[in-house]
């Protein structure tokens, strides 16, 4: 058994450290602490001592030392079974360490977004990595937490023994912080290979009730996955639950920072999208594009949900509703109708590749993380493109990218219309979207048409003007661009290239 009386806290991600650090001390427990995390519980009145008072060293060189002494990593480091280890600590007046909880920098978040050279190396926990390791070897004596999502699995279990934890318990905690080192020491070697080596290792596999169809078996291995999402209520989410949920995310986060709006899915595809000016206006526009498909489907949203959305949302039956917070009271209607799958998300921009198996080995690729932005346009034709268009042409593009090759979008006032996705001919895209849209009462007169890919012949542009766009926007690149243009031309389209093409299969 580990008695624990002594915690060491360190993290960067300070979510949940104030209740977690004030339950340990309830429990008698003694903290120490480092810069900022330190700062924070004082502010909080939890009693808390500071590193350089166990060190009698201050933090140097901007703090890249702070736990990087003996009295630190002797206190965790000591076995408590060797006679002479504790006749050391005793020599040296070291009180033992018998807890550490650290979460690391973030490195993979900094490259992510782009940072510059020099503020993504002091993103390189050394400290952090070093308590971690020191914790983990020595694991029969002492606990560590590399993890907020530890913080209740953990008190519970010190509740459980009396503060008396099991060597057991202990050597599980041990596994997941080495865990997350050797993944953390990835990302850094990957990011000096300038991304060269690509190695995925699959982990903490969690058993599907089955595949894509009953008789198939099916795993899901979590990554960040308890990060993003939390499942608030319903039944468990399924094989194709999750490739919907996962294609959810991925396009809503493409209006992460914009206006109310909401993305409605079925089966890999959108069925409708929209930005509103309210949360209930995005839904009902959404919905509008097709009020068929979306029965049984995927409704996410950017915003939290209110209760005017939930209401409108809880007349059909949606497979799953995600949103990145929810009003309680929205909530409790949503909830019930028990096979209803409640989800609460957290945007994140750690997901940057994609993996798929495939016969005699796997497919590895970056995820389609580009955007097209105003400054990208580039208009072809002899007639302008009107300001006001835009923001819906901008618009368009996005919900092209995420529809199913060959993709053909109609959007009108950054809404849908209608929507032609995942067929062999460009063409037939072209008379399925039109279709669609006549059939639920959307006039495409005056519309955006968009397309993943060039025409590679201008019989597809004629098909779009005929529908009524009146303004498309496509890659470009065909050796046939100019029977394109021209034909663009002739109708009076203005038409713009983006020069960066989205087939998604």
């Amino acid at each position: 058994m580990i008695s624990v009386k002594r915690a060491v806290l360190s993290v960067h991600d300070k979510e949940g450290i104030v209740d977690f650090a004030r339950r340990l001390n309830e429990k008698g427990i003694e903290i120490i602490s480092t810069g900022g995390t330190y700062s924070l519980l004082q502010r909080e009145n939890i009693p808390v001592t500071k590193v350089e008072d166990v060190t009698g060293f201050p933090e140097i060189l901007n703090g890249r030392v702070k736990t990087l002494h003996p009295a630190i990593a002797g206190a965790i480091l000591a076995d408590r079974t060797n006679v002479n280890h504790n006749e050391e600590l005793e020599k040296h007046s070291i009180a033992p360490i018998d807890l550490v909880v650290v979460s690391l920098y973030p490195f993979r978040e900094t490259v992510a977004k782009g940072a510059d050279e020099n503020e993504i190396i002091e993103e390189i926990d050394i400290g952090g990595v070093t308590l971690i390791r020191e914790a983990a070897k020595n694991f029969k004596c002492v606990n560590v937490l590399v993890s907020k999502n530890q913080y209740d699995d953990y008190l519970n279990e010190l509740d459980v023994t009396s503060n008396n934890v099991s060597v057991e318990f202990s050597k599980k905690l041990a596994a997941k912080a080495f865990e997350v080192i050797a993944e953390y020491d990835k990302d850094i070697r990957d990011y000096f290979n300038e991304g060269e080596t690509k190695e995925v290792t699959l982990k903490n596999p969690y058993e599907l009730r089955y595949g894509e169809n009953p008789h198939q078996a099916a795993i899901l291995y979590k990554d960040d996955f308890d990060e993003i999402y939390e499942v608030l209520h319903g039944k468990e989410l399924s094989y194709n639950n999750l490739l919907d949920t996962n294609f959810a995310f991925e396009f809503i986060t493409e209006f992460k920072d914009e206006a109310p709006a909401c993305v409605i899915v079925k089966h890999g595809n959108p069925c409708g999208v929209a930005i509103g000016s309210s949360l209930v206006d995005a839904y009902k526009k959404a919905f509008a594009t097709d009020t068929v498909s979306p029965f049984g489907g995927i409704i996410i949203f950017n915003k939290k949900l209110d209760l005017e959305t939930a209401q409108e949302v809880d007349k059909i039956f949606s497979e799953i509703i995600l949103a990145p917070e929810y009003d309680d009271n929205a909530l409790d209607l949503l909830m019930k109708k028990k096979n209803r799958r409640l989800i609460k998300y957290k945007f994140s921009d750690t997901h940057n590749f994609e993996l798929k198996k495939i016969a005699g080995g796997f497919l590895y690729q970056e995820r389609d993380k580009v955007s097209v932005t105003k400054n990208t346009l580039k208009v072809v034709t002899e007639k302008p493109l009107d300001e006001n268009y835009i923001e819906d042409v901008l618009f368009a593009d996005k919900v092209a990218k995420y529809t199913k090759s060959n993709a053909i979008v109609f959007v009108k006032n950054k809404r849908t219309l209608g929507i032609g996705a995942g067929q062999p001919s460009r063409l037939d895209s072209t008379r399925i979207a039109a279709a669609k849209a006549q059939e639920f009462g959307h006039n495409l007169e005056g519309s955006i048409a968009a397309s993943d890919a060039f025409f590679p012949f201008a019989d597809g542009l004629l098909e779009l003007a005929n529908a009524g766009a009146s303004v498309i926007v496509q890659p470009g690149g065909s050796v046939r661009d100019d029977e394109v243009i021209k034909a663009a031309n002739e109708n009076n389209i203005a038409m713009v290239f983006t020069g960066i093409r989205h087939f998604k299969h």
